[in-house]
């Protein structure tokens, strides 16, 4: 029986971008693989996670009472789509867990793959 999570590299490769700017799967790779069914379906690449310590740090923020990485991501970078830049930033397992306590520093870094300007 064939794997979903199997790529198929007999199948043509997907051209398409299904994600916006704001998603944390921008850019993965599409490939196309056969269902339990013998379906051609298109799949996702997995994502790996960064290291954090490889993101540049811009800064760092303090979770206050009942804050979400979502309303510190649209505070501190302009959209709630960006909490799992927050996310990332911290290693988080759970997101929930950054959020648990009043009075922790997150970090705020750049996009993966993204440096600070020289000077």
């Amino acid at each position: 029986m064939p794997d979903l999570m199997d790529p198929n590299p007999a199948l043509p490769v997907p051209t398409l971008q299904p994600y916006d700017d704001y998603s944390r799967y921008r850019g993965l790779d599409l490939q196309s693989a056969v269902d339990a069914s013998g379906r051609a379906v298109v799949v996702v690449a997995r994502r790996f996670l960064p290291q954090p310590d490889t993101l540049a740090q811009v800064g760092t923020v303090t979770v206050k009472a009942a804050d979400r990485l979502d309303i510190i991501a649209a505070q501190q970078m302009g959209d709630a789509r960006w909490w799992w830049r927050i996310a990332d930033a911290n290693g988080a397992i759970d997101p929930v867990d950054l959020t648990a306590e009043p009075g922790i520093s997150l970090r705020l870094t750049l996009p993966q793959g993204m440096t600070l300007p020289r000077g």
